[in-house]
């Protein structure tokens, strides 16, 4: 390429482009944008993101430099725009598109994995197209990017599509600008791609045409049959939805008795028959992400199994994501259920050889392929809740798309946070910059716990991110965090990264606060953390929370009443213990056997081991005491007869006690029929408390009334979120209320829909700013970003650095995690 010098009347820049801007198309885009403005010069990826030397008239490049981020292509994100002038040669004539090089610290983003785009669908159903039928067809808009990234610069040879070479007709599409695959990485055909076949257990029944192989693995599902499935991050198990005895054999051999199951669809229109869709979820079913969405059932959903989703109101739905999905719904007559190919509560598979072994005593056929999966990504999970969707699980289509924080984050020191033990999640802090990895799941299975250590290397490697501090839950035998004085510091020689220990509500609210934008040195919030447990300061169980906050620090104001937890966890599996601590809490057993001796409460705690829980309870053995609200609410539920013996998945209780709440009650009953809580203000010689214990005889009495639990749910929920608004007015009253005029809603609970919706139309009537989590889940799964965001505000307050330039730094903008 001959090279020239700037002319007369020229300008030349070079523009370093930061976000989400490889495997997306945005050098194609660079290419076409300098076309149109007559520019001249280059543009390359590295591993800060996308590199532009441009030359030419100054009018015409300030058009280009504007239109880099206003016409980005679909899956692009510009997060930073950075030009320097200078006297840079550039070609002397034309643009182009220059090889990537790996030099200089990654600062980038791989983009999440994207459903397929119309124009790949179409393609793949055209009978007169040449991807027709074919399972792997993908473009610049749309198709693998996470799953099956091993390294940055994001080009084919540094993923797992490297072992399949382009044939001649893809390499002119690769080639050509002016088509949508100018540089798609992952392009395949049926000639030169990844191949599908179907495995049936007998050799002389296996189906290697891909067409032949998607067609018998639907009709194996019509017949009834469960199919192992390779997809975009790993296996999947699937059924057909509208089979009974189907769905019963799938839960009996994985051995997921009550768990909600997911669904997938053909289409929007088959969604609308047996849900309620309003135009946020339908955003969201449609849009690149294509997560499970939590959606209300209707009528129609009569002609699904009833066992898919027991005692819920809402199924969890999701459209195809991929080309495969799509062959593979055309001509169901129902949806199928699909749910993640693992062994009960095991990581999810994504090898073969692995896949045929632990599946086998579960799937019937095996739809496989030969492209590797780089790393495993389950399903993103979405709710529409208070107006906005919020992001309940963040993982397929989500991760690992930057949460750009506050500007003057910017200058803070790079952080590695190993999140909580407990649906984890690991979170890495750079410039401003926040990457909050994919779900990885529950520590205490050995299995996960070693495929958190491997998510580790894995992200730190990707990102090639040396973390000067590593932030972990202050619990001093979290599993999440016991290796962390063992990471290496990384590749630059120096010490040992700092280890910084962070209370576990205290991360929740700042995960809030971060994902907000609020700046590390923003004044003090009002957060309200209510959870199952966490470890607190003072080396008890909370978990009911209120929390005067900022990054660097926090005081608890006020928390629920604690309530002892008979049997330790055990009471997380038996929410009967629950609330036969509750009611010995607030009145004692005696009151309650003489006051209620006809409800089929007293009838059932008179079954369970009561002397041996009093006995305990006397000496104060294995029975803590924790400010929980998750146990509160599972004490309603099995005072209902909700899960009264066990539960048998995490908050099962809980969710069918929201499921169950009357909606006329929450909508139009009075205010004074919600049952009440006490305010217990200390007086200066304990912590002031929520107290729950007026709310039981209110209960109790309604129950002896015959007022059925639907109206119970309702008026507990009304009354928990009532007392929530009492306490912040009083805590406001007390402790300089001016000062606290945010509100920040964290932890578990809140994924209640009726809860927060209650309280933030409450909070907001009283006229308080309220923040809640839309990017990352309110539950355990955001705990890292918390972390990250605290360690790294500390960081800074230790350096004293002054604040990032505002005008350059990380431009925070308000999105949807559907967007």
């Amino acid at each position: 390429m001959r090279h020239a010098a700037v002319g007369a009347g020229e300008r030349a820049q070079r523009i370093r482009v930061t976000g989400i801007v490889q495997g997306v198309g945005f050098r194609p885009a660079v290419w076409r944008l300098a076309q149109r403005h007559g520019l001249r010069g280059t543009v390359g990826n590295d591993g800060q993101g996308v590199a532009i030397h441009v030359c030419g008239p100054a009018d015409a490049l300030a058009r280009f430099v504007a239109d880099l981020r206003c016409q980005a292509p679909p899956l692009a994100r510009v997060d930073r725009i950075d030009c320097d002038d200078g006297a840079w040669l550039a070609p002397d004539a034309g643009f182009a598109i220059v090889a990537s090089s790996a030099d200089g610290a990654a600062r980038t983003g791989i983009a999440p994995d994207a459903a397929s785009c119309a124009a790949c669908i179409a393609e793949t159903v055209d009978p007169a197209a040449r991807r027709h039928g074919y399972a792997f067809t993908n473009c610049t808009h749309c198709g693998p990017r996470l799953s099956i990234a091993e390294r940055i610069p994001y080009d084919r040879a540094n993923t797992t599509m490297r072992a399949f070479t382009m044939c001649a007709a893809c390499r002119a599409e690769y080639d050509n600008p002016a088509d949508r695959r100018f540089h798609a990485q992952p392009i395949a055909c049926p000639d030169c791609g990844p191949r599908i076949w179907l495995e049936t257990g007998d050799a002389h029944r296996d189906v290697a045409l891909p067409q032949d192989a998607i067609a018998a693995a639907r009709l194996l599902l019509q017949r009834g049959a469960i199919v192992a499935i390779k997809g975009l991050g790993g296996f999947q198990l699937a059924c057909d939805a509208g089979n009974a005895d189907a769905v019963a054999r799938l839960r009996a051999r994985k051995r997921r008795a009550s768990k909600p199951l997911a669904l997938m669809a053909r289409d929007l229109a088959m969604v609308r028959s047996f849900t309620r869709v309003d135009a946020d979820e339908a955003t969201c079913l449609q849009g690149p992400a294509a997560p499970i969405v939590l959606l209300p059932r209707t009528a129609g959903a009569a002609q699904l199994a009833d066992s898919i989703a027991p005692g819920m109101r809402t199924l969890g739905i999701m459209l195809p994501n991929t080309p495969l999905h799509h062959l593979l719904l055309r001509g169901m007559a129902h949806p199928i259920v699909l749910t993640s190919g693992n062994v009960s509560d095991a990581p999810q598979l994504t090898d073969n050889d692995a896949a045929r072994t632990a599946l086998a005593a579960i799937a019937d056929a095996f739809l496989l392929h030969d492209r590797p999966v780089a790393r495993r990504v389950d399903d993103s999970v979405v709710r529409v809740m208070a107006g906005a969707p919020r992001v309940l699980r963040r993982a397929r289509g989500l991760a690992p798309a930057g949460i750009a924080l506050h500007p003057d984050f910017a200058a803070a020191t790079s952080v590695l946070a190993l999140g909580g033990d407990l649906k984890n999640s690991v979170c890495l802090l750079r410039a401003g910059q926040a990457v909050v990895s994919h779900h990885i799941g529950e520590l205490r299975d050995p299995r996960t716990l070693a495929d958190f250590r491997r998510a580790i290397d894995d992200y730190r490697q990707l990102f090639d991110h040396d973390a000067q501090c590593i932030a972990i839950d202050a619990h001093p035998q979290s599993l999440a965090g016991a290796g962390a004085r063992a990471l290496p510091a990384g590749t630059g020689g120096a010490s040992a990264p700092a280890v910084v220990e962070v209370q576990h509500h205290h991360a929740h609210i700042a995960a809030c606060m971060a994902e907000n934008g609020l700046p590390p040195d923003t004044p003090d919030v009002l957060g309200i953390a209510l959870d199952g447990m966490g470890y607190g300061d003072d080396g008890t169980i909370w978990g009911g929370e209120f929390l005067r906050a900022g990054y660097r620090g926090f005081t608890r104001l006020a928390r629920l009443q604690p309530v002892a937890l008979p049997g330790g966890d055990a009471a997380m599996r038996e929410p009967w213990r629950n609330t036969y601590a509750q009611l010995v809490a607030a009145m004692g057993w005696p009151a309650f056997a003489d006051r209620y001796a006809d409800l089929a409460l007293y009838a059932g705690l008179r079954t369970k081991p009561l002397r041996v829980i009093d006995a305990m309870l006397a000496s104060h053995t294995n029975c803590p005491p924790a400010s929980s609200a998750a146990r509160l609410f599972d004490a309603v539920a099995a005072a209902c007869g909700i899960c009264f013996d066990h539960i048998g998945h995490e908050g099962q209780a809980a969710m069918e006690l929201e499921a169950c709440a009357d909606a006329a009650t929450l909508e139009h009953e009075s205010d004074d029929r919600a049952y009440p809580f006490a305010i217990d203000t200390g007086d200066g010689s304990h912590l002031p408390c929520l107290d729950p214990a007026p709310l039981w005889p209110a209960l109790l009495d309604d129950l002896h009334h015959g007022v059925p639990a639907s109206v119970v749910s309702a008026r507990f929920h009304k009354g928990l979120a009532i007392a929530i608004v009492r306490m912040v007015r009083r805590l406001r009253a007390v402790h300089d209320g001016d000062a606290l005029h945010t509100v920040a809603l964290s932890g578990g609970v809140f994924q209640n829909r009726i809860l927060l919706e209650q309280l933030v139309r409450r909070l907001e009537q009283a006229g308080l700013a309220v923040l809640t989590h839309r990017q990352v889940p309110s539950n355990d799964g955001g705990l890292s970003l918390g972390q990250a965001a605290v360690a790294a505000a500390r960081m800074l307050a230790t350096r004293a650095t002054p604040p990032a330039d505002p005008t350059t730094a990380t431009a925070r903008t308000e999105t949807s995690p559907c967007a």
